[in-house]
């Protein structure tokens, strides 16, 4: 992936009346990168798509796509094309009119024509398809075809609007996969708006996580998972134990770390990390607690409490510790190979959890 950026995104602003639905954003995406917006419903990632495809101006601001200003440039000019959750796919047209459709005005021979939609349809895996019509293929099918008939026109950026959200889950999964080989495959910069954590984990570079129209983390998935910089993100990627904290005491990388009903614990903290007397989030993944039916005669970070429900889901179990004065339950997930004896705890039966200094994540208050 080159890091030359290809869209510049500065400062923009939308509005729609007294709602501010993207409030000035400043983002720079590379060339060739598989980039994710993410976030809840209403946060402006689906905002930020269409100005990106001018179908939508900023209030204020400026984008900037591979060097070019896009303030006086419309849709059908600019060096993008997008792809709709919901296919848009003619229905009275066959999969290699469909494909072809934009190729119209392009100037090309009918045999170029022909090259390029084969090519579209061997690159999407659907050799053969070209006479079929959209009501004969699958959900997975139209969409590689909506896919195609925006890649074949070769734009510099595609984005994609929650493309893969009226898939059923097998056949979701199955996209993403097949969706990030042909991202790699062509070469093109993807932006891609989802507000689905796991899909953005599993295909991108790098995600931007957005809320109330405002930008609040850039990083990449492994990034965002263990280094969140805010209890927003720390809460919305993945599952997360949340408590409140006060920083007593640092000493190198080591900070002692008050957590009320967890007692006294100890977290590994970079060099700019939070000074002795701050509030703090203290931030804890539920696989990176260790499950213990006896109490761990050593280390430092170790929480005694009682069993709650547990869930066997297969490869995994999650279950619920409940630690006295917390009135929510601490989440813990296990591999299945390591959940012999979580099943056979009876519950309000005393446990012990305990986990390394590395899993414990100091955010800021506020």
């Amino acid at each position: 992936m080159s890091e030359q950026g290809i869209i510049s995104i500065q400062g923009v602003s939308k509005h729609f009346g007294s709602v501010v639905a993207v409030d000035d954003v400043d983002l720079a995406i590379h060339r060739s990168e598989f980039f994710s917006v993410l976030g809840p419903s209403g946060c402006g990632k689906t905002t930020l798509l269409r100005m990106l495809a001018g179908f939508e101006s900023p209030t204020r601001g400026e984008i900037v796509i591979d060097g070019q200003r896009m303030s006086e440039i419309p849709p059908h000019r600019r060096p993008t094309n997008m792809v709709f959750q919901n296919y848009a796919i003619f229905p009275h047209l066959t999969v290699g009119r469909n494909i072809a459709f934009g190729l119209r005005k392009s100037g090309l021979s009918k045999s170029d024509v022909q090259g390029r939609v084969e090519d579209m349809l061997a690159l999407i895996k659907l050799p053969g398809y070209a006479n079929r019509t959209a009501t004969e293929l699958s959900g997975g099918e139209r969409q590689r075809v909506a896919l195609a008939r925006a890649l074949v026109m070769q734009p510099k950026v595609l984005l994609l609007d929650e493309p893969l959200g009226a898939l059923d889950k097998n056949l979701r999964e199955q996209m993403q996969i097949e969706l990030r080989a042909l991202q790699r495959s062509v070469g093109i910069t993807f932006v891609f708006v989802t507000h689905d954590q796991e899909e953005a984990l599993t295909l991108s570079d790098r995600i931007a996580v957005m809320a109330e129209g405002r930008l609040l983390q850039v990083d990449s998935p492994t990034g965002l998972y263990e280094h969140p910089k805010s209890r927003f993100v720390a809460g919305f990627i993945g599952t997360t134990n949340l408590f409140d904290g006060r920083v007593r005491g640092l000493e190198g990388d080591q900070a002692t770390v008050d957590a009320g009903p967890l007692g006294t614990l100890r977290a590994h903290v970079d060099a700019d990390g939070p000074e002795p007397g701050t509030e703090v989030v203290v931030a804890i993944r539920p696989e990176k607690l260790m499950f213990h039916v006896e109490a761990p005669t050593n280390g430092a970070n170790v929480v005694e409490g009682r069993m709650g429900p547990a869930v066997y889901l297969g490869d995994r179990s999650h279950f619920h510790v409940r630690v006295a004065g917390r009135e929510q339950p601490v989440a813990v997930a296990l591999q299945n190979q390591e959940t012999t004896a979580v099943h056979e705890v009876p519950t309000d039966q005393p446990v012990w959890l305990s986990f390394k200094d590395q899993a414990v994540v100091l955010l800021r208050r506020g």
